[in-house]
Parts: structure tokens; sequence; C-alpha cells
């Protein structure tokens, strides 16, 4: 959900003078900073100027929680409700082009580097946004307007004191001490409110009187009257606040010091009487709450906060203080366990709430405070950074696996299977994979075992499918008593069936895993088992399933904000879109996601995403288009893009790049596994031969034709009959043909690149698909060739009898066509007999001596 600005806890008083001038700057410069110490109303005062300047549009930012620069984008993303590759600042831009009119940064002093960062980069990128921000120092770039917010005008802080005690204006004795009060307190806001607090107890004469007497206490940042008047003036506020406080209230503040965020479950953790004086702290305005939500949260302002942890330092507990906010984290996450695998969704929710003092706990633990603390919640954490794609926490999974004392094999173990979790996501490279594989090997718990075998087969997918596929099987098998493991090693299995086109295996896996997966709430697997399952669909000729499914896959990725699952759900729903003849509107959905890859410093890499952008651009006619996505991958040259690339380079008329990317995509250690992209090589290889060697390019069809038939791929079945129609030589079987092909595609729906054929198809139509592949198959060929001789040979014979000829053995002439050795022992045979020779030397004989190519 998009954040918009906050609305009004209380009654906005005063300040008209400097909301009118804010309000103008921002009509008039791009960038404006309300810049003041803490505590004097520039966050009220910013809500009202973007309210006035842009009603309720204003995309609201809060950074109060935020230690870290490189977190300001994820906020921001997180604000639009948009999924950013990296927390890349520019690809976050890309976003905003058609987006909102201004952004509000709040609270930007412990992050003022990459909140500029963002600013720069946004304002010099989107000219009609305008950008907000709250600061107690300016962001320090060029065009930017700083309005410095002084203490409030004596009338108006009156006002807002007698507002807030709620005492009447016309009270001539309480207007008295509201004066004194607002002298002593310097005018500021926050001073103030703080103060009025106190009011159902004390009346304002006392508190006049007591914050006189009380001068000469400590301030908040040890610098006694040598500090700015304002601050020592909110200072000595909460100096006399401090005082007045029960020993309760006054233990519990200080224990809420490392607090970003916090809730109920957290105060109780803390101790008997606590929430008591929970409740004495929110009632003087020391803690915000926050009820907006289904759990209340609070949080202390920055100035309390700050103040906190002076006293906190001062009463010498803070490391007691610092392990305790970590103990409570790795509690609350142990007692959110049953959430996790009941319903993901509630359990990011439940997270997100105290993420940062997730990591600073973690951060402080690593550092020295508690190593095995910190390691602990490292683990604890580790599926929150999964599903955020969160590279800090990946980082301090590093530094938590390297700080192993050597004394704790299980925990180390779930030390690196986490980080292989969070790895897999991030950027899973050998390390990744290594880490997973030594966690398998160390740990003897079974749930840790499991996700280690299962993140070990995915990382064999590009190595060796028959052993990831095997893995994957026996991690399911086992988890009989853990469904999470259980349906992700069985989404895991149906992606490799898919990706070997066994459509039925795939299908039956991936339809009974991944809504088991997102009926918990496990979002992030499956979505990728609904998008293979989409292609599985689309490519078997159930295209209306698959669109379905596709929409389906790309609802499930929303709500994470990760962009690569985001970005392959998309490219499955525009390919699906495309395949039923609506190129245009495919590219719609690509183009959304387009601008944040273009604009990204570091390019995402999104497997599957050009080669579906110059498909899509191919079916529409677009061939200069498809040349350049194809050329535009910098990241993973797979079979599917060369394929595509090579038919895009054949159709603008360079057959010499059309044929080197079709050898580099034949060359593919992958491709003999991979049915479809087989299939697809065969027929390219055809297109190129057509002009020269139809009967050969037939040929080439048919085997294209068979294999694509014995494992269900149906689009590629009507291509192939098309293909051949093209090649067939007589006006009867060629409209034999197309008529068999239209028919399958009004039955599918399948509409991208369906010729322009009209006349003719009256018989073909009465064949279903299987008949007319059938035919097809039965028929030697379709344009005559010689009995004997080289000439006679098929393509695959005459390949076969080659590499024969080259001295190549059977098994090393299967590895090269990617055939099996039955079927080079068959192709053999059948050349010797058309080649009237009995073995290999008299067929090298008959290669120089009777082959015109040869000599």
């Amino acid at each position: 959900m998009v954040s918009r600005l906050p609305g009004d806890l209380s009654t906005f008083v005063g300040r008209a003078a400097e909301l009118a001038s804010v309000t103008q700057a921002l009509r008039e410069h791009r960038l404006v900073t309300v810049a003041g110490p803490g505590g004097c109303g520039k966050t009220r005062l910013a809500v009202r100027a973007a309210r006035a300047v842009s009603g309720d549009e204003a995309i609201w930012v809060d950074l109060s929680e935020e230690t870290h620069d490189d977190q300001v984008v994820a906020r921001v993303a997180e604000a639009l409700a948009v999924p950013v590759p990296h927390a890349d600042p520019a690809a976050l831009v890309a976003t905003l082009a058609d987006g909102p009119a201004m952004v509000v940064l709040d609270n930007c002093e412990q992050v003022r580097a990459g909140a500029a960062a963002f600013a720069g980069v946004a304002l010099s990128r989107c000219p009609e946004l305008t950008v907000l921000a709250t600061s107690r120092e300016p962001l320090g770039i060029a065009g930017e307007r700083v309005w410095r917010l002084t203490p409030m005008v004596l009338p108006e802080a009156i006002d807002l004191l007698l507002a807030r005690a709620g005492a009447t204006s016309d009270d001539h004795e309480a207007r008295a001490a509201a004066r004194r009060i607002c002298d002593r307190l310097d005018r500021l806001p926050l001073a103030l409110e703080l103060t009025a607090s106190w009011a159902g107890t004390l009346s304002l004469r006392e508190i006049a009187e007591m914050l006189h007497e009380g001068a000469d206490h400590p301030l908040l940042d040890g610098g006694g009257r040598q500090a700015p008047f304002r601050q020592r003036s909110l200072a000595d506020s909460m100096d006399w606040s401090h005082r007045l406080l029960t020993e309760d209230e006054r233990v519990l503040l200080r224990r809420l010091a490392p607090f970003q965020q916090f809730g109920a479950d957290a105060v109780r953790a803390m101790g008997d009487g606590m929430l008591t004086a929970l409740r004495g702290l929110v009632d003087k305005s020391l803690v915000v709450c926050d009820v907006s939500g289904p759990r209340a949260r609070y949080r202390m302002l920055t100035v309390v906060s700050e103040y906190a942890r002076a006293r906190l330092r001062a009463a010498g507990e803070e490391t007691e203080a610092r392990h305790r906010h970590a103990q409570v984290h790795l509690d609350l996450l142990g007692a959110l366990e049953p959430l996790a695998a009941a319903d993901k969704d509630r359990w990011r929710e439940r997270v997100h709430e105290f993420r940062a003092d997730l990591r600073s706990a973690a951060e402080w633990c690593l550092a020295g405070g508690d190593v095995d603390l910190g390691r602990r919640l490292c683990v604890a954490a580790a599926w929150w950074w999964h599903l955020t794609g969160d590279r800090a926490g990946r980082e301090l999974l590093r530094r938590a696996a390297a700080l192993d004392p050597g004394d704790d094999d299980a925990l180390q173990a779930r030390v690196l299977v986490s980080l292989a979790l969070v790895g897999e996501v991030v950027g899973p490279d050998a390390d990744t994979f290594a880490a997973a594989a030594r966690a398998a090997a160390l740990s003897e718990d079974t749930g840790t075992r499991l996700l280690a075998q299962q993140l070990t087969a995915i990382g064999l997918l590009h190595e060796d499918l028959d052993a990831a596929r095997a893995l994957a099987v026996r991690t399911h098998d086992e988890a009989t008593e853990d469904p999470f493991s259980r349906d992700a090693a069985g989404v895991l299995v149906g992606l490799i069936d898919q990706l070997a086109d066994n459509h039925t295996s795939a299908r039956q896996w991936l339809e009974r895993s991944a809504p088991a997966l997102l009926s918990r709430g496990d979002r992030g697997i499956a979505t990728t088992g609904l998008a293979a399952l989409a292609i599985g669909q689309a490519n078997t000729g159930d295209l209306a399933a698959a669109e379905e499914t596709a929409h389906r896959a790309r609802e499930a990725a929303a709500p994470l904000h990760d962009f690569v699952r985001f970005g392959t759900a998309a490219w499955t729903l525009a390919r699906v879109t495309a395949l039923r003849g609506r190129p245009s509107e495919a590219e719609t959905i690509l183009d959304e996601l387009q601008r944040v890859i273009d604009e990204a410093s570091t390019p995402p890499y999104v497997p599957g995403w050009f080669a579906t952008r110059a498909q899509v651009a191919l079916w529409r006619g677009a061939v200069a288009t498809a040349l350049d996505w194809c050329e535009r991958e910098r990241h993973a040259f797979t079979p599917d893009l060369l394929l595509t690339h090579a038919a895009a380079l054949r159709t603008a008329g360079d057959e010499e790049g059309a044929r080197q990317r079709l050898e580099e995509a034949s060359a593919s250690p992958t491709l003999a596994g991979m049915p479809l992209l087989r299939s697809a090589a065969l027929a390219e290889r055809a297109e190129q031969l057509a002009p020269t060697d139809p009967v050969a390019a037939a040929d080439l069809h048919r085997d294209a034709l068979r294999v694509r038939h014995g494992h269900g791929l149906v689009l590629g079945c009507v291509d192939s009959l098309e293909a051949l129609a093209t090649l067939a030589g007589t006006p009867d079987r060629s409209g034999l043909l197309f008529g068999a092909a239209a028919r399958a595609r009004d039955e599918t729906g399948y509409e991208a690149g369906r010729p322009q054929v009209e006349l003719g198809l009256e018989r073909g139509r009465a064949l279903t698909l299987d008949q007319a592949v059938d035919r097809v198959l039965r028929v030697r060929r379709l344009a005559s060739r010689p009995v004997t001789g080289w000439a006679s040979l098929t393509p695959a014979e005459r390949s076969v009898a080659e590499l024969a000829v080259r001295g190549l053995s059977n098994p090393q002439i299967a590895a090269e066509l990617f055939i099996g050795r039955g079927t080079v022992k068959t192709h053999l045979a059948r050349a010797y007999a058309k080649l009237g020779v009995a073995n290999r030397t008299e067929l090298a004989r008959t290669s120089t001596e009777g082959d015109p190519g040869r000599r």
C-alpha cells in the first residue's frame, strides 16, 4: 500500500507565517528542507505544507528508525509499494516518472547522505517532482532551499501550551503561567507538549515554578550552560519531566533507549510492572503510541530517545540494555515461528514492524557485544532477509559464519544454511551453494538438513538436472513432518521436470505444491512455481489456464517487492499474453519494469527477460527492436536467447550471424536435456537451410516435430506443421497442413505468428493435431530424393556419417548431436545401406570418392 501523508493526532496550533512561507517555497523550488533542532515542530509543519501544495497525494517516507544510508531507497520503495533491485536510487527514480508530484522525507538527520543521494538523483531525472525534507541540518546538495525553523512566536506558543493543557485562553492566571513556561522553554513545541502532559497532575502555575527551580539539572548533551539555549530549554524540560517519573518509569525509559520501535510484548519481557510504566510514559508524551494497525506500536521521538540513551550511559547500563534488546528480538522471532509456518504473510507483517531493530541488534552483537547471541539472531532473521532480498542481511550472515568459534556444529550449520538461503536470492554464486553443502554435512537437525539439501539441488540446476531432481525428490520424500520443505522441494521437482519438458509430471508437482505454499503465505517459492506452471500450460496448448496462472503468479509476487520474482512473473504474463495475440498489451506489461532495469546503476538479472522482450518484438514483426533487445542482455546468453537472436538475425538477412548464434546455442551442455530448446534449434537450422536445401530443411522440421509431439509441446507442433506447409511443394499438401495448424490455433487460442493463409484449408481443418502430425511423420519425405548415394541421406544420417568419417566413436557422435547412442547406430546402419558400404573404412573411402561435395 502506498504511504500517504499521516493524519493529525491533535489540532495544529500556530505557525501560520511559517506554513505560508514553506508552502510558497515548495511552489518555487523543487527541493525544500525544513531544518531546525529536535523538537521545533518540523514534521508537523512539513505535513501541513505538503498537504497545502499536493493535497493528500504526496508520498510520506518516515526515516526516523533508520541509521544506515543504504536504507533510504528501500524505505522510499516501500512507501511507493514498488519493487526495486538492490536498493538502487537510479532504478527507484524510474518508478517516479509517472508517479507522485511530491515525496516527503521526514527525519533525515541520521541518514543525511542517503537522503541527499536519493533527492539528487530523483530531482535530476524527474523534472515534475518536488522533494520536501525535514532534518536538523541541510542535505547539502545543489538547488536546495533551506527553511530554518525558529521557535514559535510567543502568542502562538502560549496558545499551543494552553490547548494541550486543556486550559482556556481567557484564564488570566493560566495564561500568565503559560507565558513563564514558554519563556523558560524557549517556545519549542515539543518541550511545551511534554510539559503540558503534566497539566492533569499539576497546575500551570506549579509547573512554571518547578521548571524555574530545576534550572541547574544535568543537560541532554552534557554541555552544561555552554549548550545552545534552545537545546538547554528542551533538555531542561525533559530533565524536569524525568524527575517527576516513578522509578519504574525511569527504568523503562532507559531500557527502551536501544529500541527503534516496540510493542507491548517487548515491554512485558522487561519485567513486572513495566506495562504500567509504559502507560505512564505514554501519558506523559515521552512515548508515542500508534494504534492504527492491528497491534499497538510504540516509539520515542528522536530527541526523547537521545535523552534516554544519555540516561542509560549515565547509569552504566548500556551493555545490559543492548543485550536485553537483542534477546527480546530473538525471543520474539522464536515466538513467531509457528506463525511463520502457518501464515508467512502475517509473519512478514509482524517482522516488518521491528526490521530496523533486528539489524541494529545483530550488528551490536557481532561487533563484540555477544557473538553467540548475534549468530543465533542472524539465523532467526534469515527468512526475513531472504524474502526482502536484503544484501545487508547476507553480509551479517557472512560475518556470523566467519565468527564460528568451532564448538557448536549445529549452530554453524544453521548459520551456513541461512547464508545460502539469503545468498540464493540476493546473488547466488559458488560460495552460496558451497555453504549449503557444508551445512548439510554438519547438521544433524532434520529441518536444517532438508533446507540445505534443497539449496544444494538448486545449485545443481545448471550442472546436472538428473542429480538436482534426485536430491529434490529425496528432500520431498523425507519432509514428512515439514510442510514447507515438502512443498518447496515439490516446486523444485516440477521446475526440473518442466525444463526437461516432462509436462505431465511437472504439472502434477506444481499444481499440488505451489498453491499449498501460497496458502501459507510462502509467496517467494510459490511465485516461481506458478510462473513455471504458466509456461508449461502455455507450451502444452492450455493458454487460457496459462494466462490465469500467470496473473496469480504476479499477484503472489507483488507484496514481496522482490524485483527478480516480480519481474519473472511479469515476463511470464507478457509472453502468454503475446501468445494469445496481444503483443501490445504484453509490451505494456514489460515496459512497467523496463524503466527500472534501464535506470539501475547495476541492472538486475531477471532470467528470461530479454529473450521474452525479443520474442514479443519478433511476433509483431519488429525485427530491429528484437535485435536490440537481444544485444542488450549483459548477464547470461542462454540457449533460448541465442535461438531468438538467431531467428532475428536470419529474418534481418544476416545469415552468418544467425549461423553463429545457432552454433553457440547448440553447444550448450543443457540443450540435450531440454526438448523444447533442442527442437527449437532443429527448427532454426531448418529455416537457415530452407532457401538452399528445402529437402534437408523439411527433414529437420520433421525431426523437430517428432521431438515436440513426443513431449506434448502443442504450440511447437503448430509451428512445425506451418513450417512444413511452406515446404510442401503442392497446394493440396500445403493447404492440408495449414488447415490442421489453423484448427489447432483456434482450439488453443494461439495467435502469435499466425500465417495469413485463408484458401484451401478445409480438408486440413478436418484433422486433429495428432492426426496431422501422424500423417507428416509417416511420410518419408515431402520432396523427391535419390534412393542411393550421399544425396539420398537424410540430414540426420548425413551428420552422423560425416562425424564417423572424422573418426568420432558412437558415444562421441551422440554427445555432439545430442541424440542417443541407439539412434546413432540406427542412422549409421541406414547410411551404410544407402551407400553400399559395410564399415567405417569403406564409408571414409566413399566420402571422398562418391560425394560431390567432398571432391
